[in-house]
């Protein structure tokens, strides 16, 4: 429950408050695309446009076998059927330890709606990382922050990001580098994607 609690709360952050409008003001009705990146974010320099697989079946964008290479021991697979996008959550052997990742589909600011936040104070975290085999990333919270757990959002596109959120227990081997699996997980994604 906790975890998908902590998925349902990073997927509402990219979506939420991410446009701004001031009274008397007109509301230009420019595609997405036209006006991102924004507030600061990063541009995608190689957008990843064939998502439609892995926005059916999230599970699909990191075989079982890498994930376990990365983090141990797989149990199950589950496929988390969110408001903003599916996501697939692999539930490690070493339990109640998962990992889970997804396409955030209902969020079309990609990472800017993350920078717009942070600059309106709206993150408890807010934390630029190096790009994941090319491509603009970000480590945030707004709340939910703890040892074993790291939110990983990267920008595939200027209007799309992947998001991988580990939530390890104490005895998971890789619990103190929660944001180092992340990344991982995040790299053979992208790896994963690019080959589609």
């Amino acid at each position: 429950m906790k975890r998908f609690l902590l998925l349902a709360a990073a997927v509402s952050l990219l979506a939420g408050g991410c446009g701004t409008q001031t009274a008397g003001t007109a509301v230009t009705s420019a595609p997405s695309s036209a006006r991102l990146p924004s507030d600061g974010a990063p541009a995608v320099a190689d957008p990843i446009t064939n998502t439609a697989a892995v926005e059916a079946d999230p599970c699909s964008a990191v075989p079982t076998g890498e994930i376990e290479a990365i983090g141990g021991k797989i149990k199950r697979s589950d496929l988390e059927q969110l408001t903003m996008g599916n996501a697939c959550a692999w539930v490690f052997q070493e339990s109640p330890s998962t990992v889970s990742g997804g396409l955030v589909t209902g969020n079309r600011d990609g990472l800017s709606s993350l920078y717009a936040q942070n600059a309106r104070g709206g993150l408890t975290t807010f934390k630029p990382v190096a790009p994941i085999n090319g491509y603009p990333a970000a480590i945030y919270a707004n709340g939910g922050e703890g040892e074993g757990t790291c939110t990983l959002a990267v920008g595939i596109r200027d209007d799309l990001v992947y998001t991988v959120i580990p939530l390890l227990s104490m005895t998971h081997p890789v619990y103190s580098d929660p944001c180092g699996m992340a990344t991982k997980v995040a790299a053979a994604a992208i790896k994963n994607f690019k080959r589609s």
